[in-house]
């Protein structure tokens, strides 16, 4: 008798235990969909939304145009990304305190940009969206640190998608929502409501938990800028893996570089029929392969989810090239659609996820935002290339979308033992 009881007491601390680690787990989804919110937010504030409120206010297309500059710190987060790791802001943690500093910023610059008048003086309002702009970079920055560090190798992809749900939520709230708002209310009421949006994040970062330091951060900002870039170079096969992490979305931003000009000039459909098959059901597609992918890769690991993904990405490619090749049918437009954003969504989950385990917790901001660059290369490199093989028609463009796919399958099969090894858990 006494054995039993004690087997199932030891039963009992085993499932307490196991409902404990659940429990932790959910609590860290939570908190990375909703920094993953706060990180998408600004993003239309200081474009399509800004445009579509200066349009209204009749300022001039010239200086809407030029307005689209505001968006550069984006491009070039990667160079104050060092003193993100150097420095620690307040009492709060060297993530945590970053991610307050750039959200009180964003609150307080969307509140001020709820009283600007265009129609009186634009440049005030140009002024704030760089502010805006550089403050939403440097969230980014904050995040996907603080996002590589929290999560533990086993989660990395259920993480990634729960940012990337909560980042798209955001920029449908920040588009489609605050113009609905400002249709009845103005474009002043819907900038105040998004700085009541944002308090989310600032909440989000209160509550959440700082991730744990493996090791000391860099000693000067000279380290914290020089030694990400030495300590990838030192790595063994580091060209194969950087290799890796520009060639494998190439054949999925290849095929998507002018997916909208085939549907409009080689299919013919409308900018209607395109909006609701393209973007409402591209975007629940894309939201649903993320959960999946995620929790695909707690079973498979980082190495075989990259290359089913990736199989499966050049699949969808091979869709494009069968909708060119048999003419229009929205019943296909929808299928195809439907499945290139689902398996996208779990090429990404993936991607990132690799990403995010080649990071050193010590340069993780800076190493992030360096290898995110590098893995966006392709896609905005493409446009001119793509451009000439489509002259060529669009069998020929599909058929070398699947084709330039195969580089990054291939460097994924070559690099099995070191993308394996990338699953170990890290020492905290």
């Amino acid at each position: 008798m006494r054995g039993m009881l004690c087997d199932n007491s030891a039963m009992s601390d085993e499932r307490f235990t196991s409902v404990g680690a659940a429990s932790t787990t959910r609590g860290r989804m939570v908190s990375i969909g909703l920094l993953g919110f706060a990180s998408g937010l600004p993003l239309a504030l200081s474009g399509g939304t800004l445009q579509a409120w200066l349009t209204v206010a009749g300022i001039d297309l010239k200086a809407i145009g030029a307005l689209s500059l505001v968006g550069l710190p984006y491009l070039f987060k990667f160079l104050w990304a060092p003193a993100l790791d150097r420095w620690q802001p307040g009492r709060y943690g060297r993530r945590r305190g970053w991610l307050l500093v750039s959200q009180l910023t964003l609150t307080g610059v969307l509140l001020v940009f709820a009283v600007c008048q265009p129609q009186v003086a634009v440049m005030p309002l140009a002024l704030l969206a760089l502010l805006l702009a550089t403050a939403s970079a440097t969230q980014d920055i904050a995040f996907d640190a603080y996002r590589a560090e929290r999560l533990a190798p086993a989660e990395r992809g259920l993480g990634t998608a729960w940012s990337i749900a909560g980042y798209r939520v955001a920029m449908f709230a920040s588009g489609a929502g605050a113009l609905l708002i400002a249709d009845q209310w103005g474009f002043q009421a819907a900038y105040l409501c998004m700085a009541g949006l944002m308090a989310l994040g600032i909440v989000t970062s209160l509550a959440a938990a700082e991730p744990p330091q493996a090791l000391p951060p860099p000693r000067s900002l000279r380290e914290a800028s020089l030694g990400p870039l030495l300590e990838l170079a030192r790595r063994p096969g580091v060209f194969a893996l950087l290799s890796c992490v520009l060639l494998y979305k190439l054949g999925d931003q290849f095929a998507g570089a002018l997916a909208q000009t085939f549907f409009i000039r080689g299919q013919g459909y409308s900018l209607t029929e395109i909006g609701a098959v393209y973007k409402g059901l591209g975007i629940a597609a894309v939201l649903a392969g993320g959960v999946v992918g995620g929790l695909t890769m707690m079973r498979l690991g980082l190495w075989r989810s990259l290359l089913m993904f990736g199989v499966l990405q050049m699949g969808t490619n091979a869709g494009f090239l069968a909708l060119a090749v048999s003419g229009k049918s929205l019943v296909g437009l929808m299928i195809v659609v439907g499945l290139e954003n689902f398996c996208g969504g779990m090429g990404t989950c993936a991607h990132v996820a690799l990403l995010i385990a080649l990071c050193d917790s010590r340069y993780t901001a800076t190493q992030f935002a360096a290898l995110s660059a590098l893995a966006s290369l392709g896609r905005v490199l493409l446009g001119p290339v793509a451009a000439v093989v489509a002259a060529q028609g669009w069998v020929t463009y599909f058929a070398l979308s699947c084709a330039v796919a195969l580089p990054g399958l291939a460097l994924v099969l070559g690099l099995r033992k070191r993308l394996t090894a990338l699953d170990a858990p890290v020492a905290q």
